[in-house]
């Protein structure tokens, strides 16, 4: 009699397209998720939301179950999937509208009606994420845009794991580097260490002896303003090398936060999701019965839970996490 309980309801199941939909849901947002990392890889927001609670949002949007990629959206359409005004999507849609819109694409847009392809949308979307954190000034300078709204392209990172000099002290220190290479060569100069971790270049005083009987009097005058130029020479190069220094210094320092604030937002999503779990267990007694045949099912109300339970704490704990890191950094500096 069990056994037949059991078919009569896996046959009711396939019934009613039960089993159906629930495949077909998950393969269509594996293929959405796919598609939205392929035509966003090179994208510079992209890569700021990247292994960061929002990209599962971008992935999890709603809309993205009735979006046909090759059709064009109108502002209000697009304004009722993200839940605000037109007014207030057309605010940011302005700054951005070299980034949003691309030059080769087709789109049926005019100077009054404004059409949104699916790539703009999803520009728009992650516009939208990052609004918060990095502004309006953040987000254009993330994508390199000018006072005038042009897109100077640039390479973006989503993390940085190189200190780099800026490119005018780079071509003086080539320069200078080029220079000093070819005053050693004519046998003026030399290296002397100073102590064991640093070595200076210095006059070398036996090839000045020795070649100063064989000069004429009137050429004291020019050896005299070489070694005054090489001895600026270098005192420019020591002093770039402590701009270098302290350019360094700084980078590692922003590098050393920007990680520790990674690792704060990380402890702060893991602790949420144990949050959101604990009471959706408690709120939704599950049975064996729903566990054995609505299994699929539990897991996608569990994750949907989660999802919405991020978007309300996260911003207000993470902000206070970091409001605490920071003050307590804050006390550190003024102990020392």
């Amino acid at each position: 009699m069990k056994k037949h309980s059991f078919f009569l309801i896996i046959e009711d199941k396939y019934q009613f397209g039960l089993y159906r939909t629930e495949v077909s849901e998950l393969k269509v947002t594996e293929e959405m998720k796919q598609r939205i990392q392929e035509v966003l890889i090179h994208d510079p927001l992209f890569t700021v939301v990247r292994d960061t609670p929002m990209e599962e949002i971008l992935y999890s949007d709603s809309y993205l179950a009735e979006i046909i990629e090759k059709k064009f959206y109108s502002i209000t359409e697009v304004a009722v999937w993200f839940g605000i005004s037109d007014a207030k999507l057309r605010y940011y849609i302005k700054p951005f509208k070299e980034y949003i819109f691309l030059d080769q694409e087709l789109t049926p847009s005019t100077s009054t009606v404004i059409r949104l392809s699916f790539l703009a949308i999803l520009k728009l979307r992650m516009i939208m994420l990052l609004k918060d954190e990095y502004r309006v000034k953040g987000l254009k300078e993330l994508l390199g845009i000018d006072d005038v709204g042009r897109v100077n392209p640039r390479p973006h990172f989503s993390e940085e794991t190189a200190v780099t000099v800026p490119d005018h002290l780079g071509e003086k220190v080539d320069i200078l580097s080029n220079v000093l290479n070819q005053m050693l060569q004519t046998g003026l100069f030399e290296f002397k260490k100073k102590d064991e971790s640093e070595t200076q270049i210095v006059v070398n005083e036996d090839f000045f002896k020795q070649r100063l009987v064989a000069l004429p009097n009137d050429s004291n005058e020019q050896i005299e303003e070489i070694k005054a130029q090489t001895e600026k020479l270098i005192k420019d190069n020591e002093i770039l090398k402590d701009q270098i220094q302290d350019i360094t210094a700084h980078k590692v320092k922003d590098i050393a936060v920007k990680l520790r604030e990674r690792h704060i937002e990380n402890v702060v999503v893991s602790e949420l999701r144990a949050e959101a779990l604990s009471q959706f267990e408690s709120q939704n007694k599950i049975g064996l019965f729903k566990k054995l045949f609505y299994s699929s099912t539990i897991e996608k109300e569990k994750e949907q839970f989660v999802s919405n339970y991020l978007k309300v704490h996260l911003y207000d704990r993470l902000e206070l996490e970091l409001a605490d890191y920071y003050q307590a950094n804050q006390l550190q500096k003024v102990q020392k």
